[in-house]
């Protein structure tokens, strides 16, 4: 099938589910919350907001945050 099947993609885009998981809240929160980050970092909708876009905008640190 692959080549190299031990090669493993890392996710790079945060979705309502990681925030969901992050900061505790319910599932209209992070969408509420998503779509500030976009807002906020004149995203259009289609586009994607990353994990490091997400840390930067709430003030916390990637490495406090156990791997999703």
């Amino acid at each position: 099938m692959y080549e190299n099947q031990s090669l493993k993609m890392k996710r790079i885009a945060i979705y309502p589910k990681d925030i969901m998981i992050i900061t505790g809240k319910g599932e209209s929160y992070s969408r509420k919350l998503l779509r500030k980050i976009k807002t906020h970092l004149n995203k259009e909708p289609h586009q994607f907001v990353s994990f490091e876009e997400f840390y930067q905008y709430t003030g916390l640190k990637s490495e406090n945050v156990k791997q999703l």
